[in-house]
């Protein structure tokens, strides 16, 4: 599993080394191969640095005290990535540092466990924000909930890509998770064998963010804040995003005056001018889509018509660090409202709704039938008005839950809708939608 765009095989990788091809593709703005590679093999970025770059990566610091880990990528991917460490260097990894609680950073942590013990090394000492754990533990307390939206979010991924996430394992946290031992609140100095590394703490796609910066090296350890991808702060079926507090970390990032960058999800890279310009480009786009939302929001406009208003500039969204295929500026416009105006969308008959079923039924008695909701969705669908024939499809779908014709119909809306999005979030709850409805005619062709 895997941010858009990847490698689907190793073919699609032309240029080996991750810091190379980062800095072609910024001095150009263009990107001809993929930014995000989930190869689970190790890079030599310096002499005492490295990254494996997976879902997510690894980041390793060599010390005259052992190793230091940033992330321990996820749970099917952990052992891969100990193996690429491992023919790098076979020091004991003395600290394992969570940039964030999501299980594509913490799951693989079992593996680095079980590495120690086989070496007989002692455990690395965990190091996380006190949010952390909080995490985890309602991750326990909605482990179906999570296990479920995580499956429609990766519809379609193979079990041998996911954290468990579209297996048949019952726990959503994996079993043998390492929990912080050390945990801080703001900010937190680690010091390992002659290395001085800062923690700091900033909100952004989690509250439980962590940030680092290594003076000596002259070098940042982003976490989640950097992705290569639009930032993930709009997530639809996640918990509360930060999108004005990201881009602060971000310029706060900036006046470090960093020589190399080092990103959970995407490439290293190299250079104060090329660092900048990342940032800064991150943190104006969501400056401004906060801006923006609040200045209709104080307007008193209604949620849908924010979401239709708000845009992010096409020149800014082509930039290969800011393009929308994992998120996109439509979802981050309801993370604002949600933040700073509550679930309401100011819509007066949406606060205290009839039962979808029962509008849906008027809907068809008012146009002559579930057949004609069906024939003008599948109208509005072949001249490219997939929103609208959505709605009317989904009610038609309501009215008659169980019509194979209808759900053929909401099948095929569902399938063009999925294909003509960019964004795997919105493709993710497509497909699932298109999944549901052949389902349901697969049922009717079987009896």
């Amino acid at each position: 599993m895997s941010l858009h765009p990847k490698p689907r095989n190793s073919e699609s990788i032309r240029t080996e080394d991750p810091v190379e091809l980062s800095s072609k593709v910024i001095d150009e703005a263009i990107a001809h191969e993929p930014t995000n590679r989930v190869t689970n093999q190790l890079s030599v970025i310096t002499d005492d640095i490295a990254v494996i770059e997976s879902f997510s990566h690894m980041i390793v610091f060599q010390t005259d005290d052992g190793l230091v880990s940033f992330d321990a990528s996820g749970e099917s991917s952990g052992l891969a990535v100990i193996d690429s460490l491992r023919e790098w260097r076979k020091d004991q990894i003395h600290s394992l540092v969570y940039t964030h609680g999501h299980l594509d950073h913490v799951g693989g942590s079992g593996a680095i466990v079980a590495d120690a013990e086989k070496r007989g090394y002692r455990h690395p000492t965990v190091f996380g924000h006190e949010n952390v754990p909080h995490r985890l533990r309602r991750y326990q307390q909605t482990n179906n909930w999570n296990t479920l939206i995580n499956r429609r979010q990766f519809g379609g991924v193979s079990p041998k890509h996911g954290m468990g996430l579209t297996s048949n394992s019952q726990l959503f946290v994996p079993e043998g998770t390492a929990w912080p031992d050390v945990v801080y609140q703001d900010e937190m100095t680690l010091s390992v064998g002659g290395l001085d590394i800062e923690f700091k703490h900033g909100k952004g796609e989690t509250d439980d963010h962590t940030w680092a910066w290594i003076p000596s090296k002259k070098t940042l350890v982003t976490g989640d804040l950097v992705i290569w991808v639009f930032p993930n702060a709009g997530n639809p079926q996640k918990v509360q995003r930060y999108p004005l507090e990201w881009a602060a970390s971000l310029r706060q990032m900036m006046t470090h005056g960093a020589e190399l960058l080092l990103p959970a999800h995407g490439l290293p890279i190299s250079g104060n001018k090329r660092i900048n310009r990342v940032l800064g480009d991150i943190a104006e786009v969501l400056e401004k889509l906060v801006a923006d939302t609040l200045e209709l929001m104080n307007r008193g406009e209604q949620l849908n018509n924010i979401v239709h208003e708000v845009k992010v500039d096409k020149e800014m969204l082509e930039l290969p660090w800011l393009q929308p295929l994992y998120d996109e500026p439509e979802f981050v416009v309801r993370n604002i409202w949600r933040m700073y105006g509550g679930w309401w969308d100011a819509d007066p008959a949406s606060l205290k709704p009839s039962p979808q079923r029962v509008l849906a039924e008027e809907l068809a008695f008012l146009t002559g039938g579930v057949e004609k909701l069906v024939e003008r969705a599948q109208v509005l669908a072949s001249t490219g008005d997939l929103r609208l024939a959505c709605h009317l499809i989904e009610f038609a779908a309501e009215a008659a839950p169980d019509d194979k014709t209808v759900h053929g119909a909401r099948s095929e809306i569902y399938r063009l809708r999925r294909s003509s999005e960019s964004s795997l979030m919105s493709k993710g709850i497509y497909a699932a939608a298109m999944r549901e409805s052949d389902e349901i005619v697969q049922s009717e062709q079987d009896q």
